[in-house]
Parts: C-alpha cells; sequence; structure tokens
C-alpha cells in the first residue's frame, strides 16, 4: 500500500540549534517508515550558522526524508524591521515551495512563524485540497502580548482572528501543554473549539543520562570554562524575549562575592546583549556566558550544573510550555521554576518534586531560593534531581509523545 505524504512545513530543521527544530527532526525520522515525508524548512541559521547556498530553494534528503531548504534573509533578532522581512520572506516561500509539491495528503504546519505559520496550512488544505494539523508550540499574538511587543491593540486583535481561522479550519490541533489545551477553549468561549489533542515536547532518554561531575567530559568543560568546584546555576537555551532574564539576571550581583558560585547561560538570543552589558557594568565575575553547545554534547553541558533555571516571563501560562525542562529532568537535575502556578512546567515541577518554584517577577524570592539550593546538603539536593528523572522514565518518555503524533496522524489521514 502506497503511504500517505505529508509536507511538514516548519521553519527550522537539521542541523538548526533551535528547539522545535531539533523536536521536529526526530519526529519526522521516527515517522519516516509510516508515512513519505517532505520537509519545507529554512536554511539553518538559528544561532547565526552561516550558509553559503546561493540558490532560493535547495533540495535534500535526511535518510529518507525530502528537505526543501529556503534561502531566507539574514535575521538580527533585536530589529523588528529585520524580523519581520525574515518572516514574511518565508511565508511567501514556504507557500510557493508548498504549492509545487505534488500528491501532498496532509499538511502539517507549527506556531512559528507566529501566526503565518497556522496560515501557511490552511492555505495550503484549500490549494492542495489535503488535511492540515497544526502543531501549536506557542500561542500567538498571546505570547508577544505578554512581553507588550508592540502596543498596537488592533494587529493584535487581527493576529488573534487570523490564527483562530487555522485552528477553525485544521482538521487537527496539536498543543503541548494542558493548560495550552484551555487556552484554545477559552479562545473559542468552550463553543466549536476545534478538535485537538494534548501531546507533550520531550528529549530523548537514553540520549541524556545523569552523569556526575567526575566524567572526562563534563571535567574538560568545567577546566576550559574556569568552573571547577562551583556550585553552578544554569540557564541553557534560547536568551529570548519571552523570558524575562533581563532583569532575572540583576540577581547575579547578590551572589558576586561567592566565590564558589557561578551562573552559566548557554544559548545566544535577543537579550543576551543587555545581560552582559549589565553583568560589565556591575563587575560581576562570577557570570559566564556561553554559546550554544553541539547537540552531542548538551548532555554533559547539563549534567554540568547543580541547578538549572527554568523561567518564563508573566503572562505565558497557557501560551507556551518551555521544552528544556524535559532535558533538565533527564539530566536529573534539580530545577529552579520562575513560573506561573498551574502552568504546565510548574504542575511537572509540583508532580516530580523535582525542584522550587518563584512566581515570575519575583527577584526576591529567586535570591532566596538559590540561597536555599546552594546551602542545601548534597544528597538532598541529588534527590531532586533523581526525582525529575524518575517523573521522566514513568510519564514523559519520547516513545509516548511520539507514538501519540503517529495515532493522530494516522487519525486525520484516515477521517
Amino acid at each position: 500500500m502506497k503511504k500517505k505524504k505529508i509536507a511538514f512545513v516548519i521553519n527550522y530543521f537539521y542541523p538548526d540549534f533551535a528547539s522545535t527544530g531539533q523536536l521536529l527532526t526526530e519526529l519526522c525520522l521516527d515517522l519516516q517508515n509510516d508515512f513519505e515525508i517532505t520537509v519545507i524548512a529554512a536554511q539553518p541559521g538559528y544561532a547565526g550558522e552561516n550558509t553559503q547556498k546561493t540558490k532560493i530553494f535547495e533540495e535534500d534528503y535526511l535518510e529518507n526524508i525530502k528537505v526543501i531548504r529556503i534561502r531566507l534573509p539574514k535575521v538580527d533578532k533585536n530589529s523588528k524591521v529585520s524580523r519581520m522581512k525574515y518572516i514574511f520572506s518565508y511565508f511567501m516561500l514556504a507557500n510557493l515551495a508548498l504549492w509545487k509539491e505534488k500528491g501532498v495528503n496532509a499538511i502539517y504546519t507549527i506556531s512559528q512563524p507566529p501566526v503565518l505559520g497556522g496560515l501557511i496550512g490552511t492555505i495550503g488544505k484549500f490549494l492542495k485540497r489535503s488535511k492540515h494539523i497544526y502543531n501549536i508550540q506557542d500561542f500567538n499574538p498571546e505570547q508577544a502580548a505578554a512581553v507588550s511587543y508592540t502596543n498596537k491593540q488592533s494587529i493584535f486583535k487581527l493576529a488573534r482572528k487570523v490564527d483562530m481561522l487555522s485552528c477553525s479550519y485544521s482538521d487537527c490541533v496539536i498543543v503541548v501543554g494542558n493548560d495550552m489545551s484551555e487556552t484554545l477553549k477559552k479562545r473559542f468561549n468552550n463553543k466549536k473549539v476545534p478538535h485537538h489533542v494534548v501531546i507533550n515536547n520531550w528529549t530523548n532518554e537514553d540520549e541524556i543520562l545523569p552523569l556526575e561531575k567526575k566524567d572526562v567530559n563534563i571535567q574538560e568543560f568545567l577546566q576550559e570554562n574556569d568552573l571547577q568546584n562551583k556550585f553552578i546555576v544554569m540557564y541553557s537555551g534560547n536568551i529570548g524575549l519571552y523570558y524575562d532574564l533581563e532583569n532575572i539576571i540583576k540577581v547575579t550581583e547578590h551572589f558576586k562575592t561567592y566565590n564558589d558560585l557561578a551562573f552559566v547561560f548557554i544559548g545566544e538570543g535577543a537579550v543576551k546583549q543587555k545581560m552582559q552589558s549589565f553583568v560589565e557594568e556591575k563587575e560581576i565575575n562570577n557570570v559566564h556566558f556561553l554559546p550554544y553547545q553541539p547537540k552531542e554534547f548538551i548532555k554533559y553541558s547539563l549534567n554540568a550544573a547543580d541547578v538549572h533555571l527554568v523561567v518564563n516571563q508573566k503572562g505565558i501560562k497557557g501560551v507556551s510550555v518551555p521544552s528544556k525542562i524535559y532535558g533538565v529532568m533527564a539530566a536529573g537535575k534539580p530545577i529552579l521554576g520562575v513560573l506561573e502556578q498551574d502552568s504546565e512546567a510548574q504542575m511537572l515541577i509540583k508532580k516530580s518534586q523535582c525542584g522550587v518554584v518563584v512566581e515570575p517577577q519575583d527577584y526576591q524570592g529567586i535570591t532566596e531560593q538559590i540561597e536555599y539550593l546552594y546551602k542545601l546538603e548534597k544528597e538532598k539536593l541529588l534527590n531532586l534531581g533523581f526525582n525529575g528523572r524518575g517523573y521522566l522514565d514513568q510519564h514523559l518518555k519520547r516513545e509516548i509523545s511520539i507514538n501519540k503524533y503517529r495515532e493522530t496522524l494516522h487519525n486525520v489521514l484516515q477521517s
């Protein structure tokens, strides 16, 4: 029997560093025997990788997956104009690439770029007479509104209407947290709510395992970055607009005289420069900024920490789930969550008892909880982390989520 063909229009894909790119690469690789898959994605450039391609569309293969890569203008994440130029170029070219693709039975889009990701699927559904699966990783414009990205309410209203249209016309909406399911229902006032399922994001728990600091690769990492014999509070991921990191960085001043404590921020993003400027200005020597680590090294860098920050800006509850939480739980590390009550990540920390949680913007609370974890008996600290790993093994295995995707896609294509 001929396999059904799914076109994944997903912006980020291997070898991109973006967490959604890594998740969707794993998903496509795991589903390639079930479906014929074509991926339409941007040329890698999430963390400033340089690409030397000159053609607008480059065709490529990753195992059995056909990949159409789109050449886009370079984006400056600090410039709204640059972001808009990038997003609209992607929107136009992704639609064109999809239109040229023959025999598509289903289109799978994600909520990136904001709002337009869903719209690509809505347009494609009618042009290709196919099914549309819309995977919402972040609700927009709600996410942009939470950080007051613009004060033009008319833009938010229009964007919300467009995204609700994409939800209504899709054959299935996939959200990544139970709190996000509530947001979808709220959008539609609990009337005519689109068919949707909740499928958690994941990490590869066979790749990321709890390791002791004496591991040779971790030791090398600590030596290279002058972090030996330090209590390490780490943030690893996108240093972007939706995490309040430009304010959270200020708590490091309280700890500037703690010679055996270090803050490590791994990643790139729009507020990194601001954070670095604060640290330089206040002459805080125990804060380190490192670039994204290669995918195969993340299992070591995550394990170098004693505590991990998992944070979200106020107003993000039900809008987005920080997927870094799964990697931290897999590494068996305690979490300091800066998260709203009843948000998906806060509920995970509570259920698994793998850390402590403070409300967003409670900087005094963040300081106090870092003090608490820093002074906690080593064995109690380790046990917090192992609780997270135990919970992940029981409820959040990669295989569970991927099987839910497999089942959902088969159901949509058979309906």
